[in-house]
């Protein structure tokens, strides 16, 4: 009973002993994100992000009635 007694003592003992260190801890730097364009450029490619699934949808609608 001594012997279980004294490897649970020394068990928490280990555990605390690699629980942390004394060295400063690492701080990422933070991420930029990097502006692209001006606004003239955004809504064009705002634009161009609506036809597509438009066009998908059309191709998707055709393929359907085409089935019947």
């Amino acid at each position: 009973m001594k012997s279980i007694a004294l490897a649970a003592a020394l068990s928490l003992a280990a555990t605390t002993a690699f629980a942390g260190s004394l060295s400063e801890p690492v701080v990422e730097a933070p991420v930029a994100e990097a502006e692209t364009g001006s606004s003239a450029g955004s809504s064009a490619s705002s634009g161009a992000g609506v036809i597509i699934p438009v066009l998908l949808l059309l191709a998707v609608g055709a393929a359907v009635a085409a089935n019947d």
